[in-house]
């Protein structure tokens, strides 16, 4: 069977070029350690793993992993409009979490069920942020809404 490095066997080529403990920390752990897997095995990785997916802005936003839970999709909420259901991972099989933005990048709400989301606390969400960001866009449906990166999306 083949072996692979553990943390201690990365550690060192984690050390290349940094500094400091805080640089350290902010090292890419996962993708070095999957630089020593088997082409076939950084394949399926980079396909029921991806590092990012695309949402509707067209953004191909990054996924956070932790040791506990799902991936972690943080994006603004005029970035996900039109996106009915949770982004799912792994053939499906696993639904992303995701931790819904304010435009001042503030999280206003974290969830695996977005259609939830959409029909029972976006209107809540709606009602106390449109006041607060009167240039962003606030659609009654956020079906009806153009995912946007920008405070009003570009005229077509």
């Amino acid at each position: 069977a083949p072996s692979y490095p553990g943390r201690a066997e990365l550690l060192p080529e984690l050390c290349i070029g940094r500094r400091s403990f805080a640089e350290l920390q902010q090292a890419d752990i996962v993708g070095t350690w999957a630089r020593h897997l088997h082409p076939d095995l950084q394949r399926r990785l980079s396909k029921d793993a991806p590092d990012a997916i695309k949402i509707p802005s067209g953004r191909n936003a990054k996924l956070r992993y932790e040791l506990e839970g799902p991936p972690i999709l943080s994006a603004q909420l005029q970035e996900l409009f039109g996106l009915a259901d949770t982004p799912r991972i792994a053939g499906g099989r696993v639904p992303v979490k995701v931790e819904i933005l304010a435009p001042n990048k503030r999280p206003v709400q974290v969830t695996q069920d977005l259609a939830s989301f959409w029909k029972t606390t976006y209107p809540e969400v709606r009602k106390e942020l449109r006041a607060r960001y009167a240039k962003h866009q606030w659609p009654e449906d956020p079906a009806d809404g153009i995912a946007t990166t920008r405070a009003r999306p570009r005229r077509r």
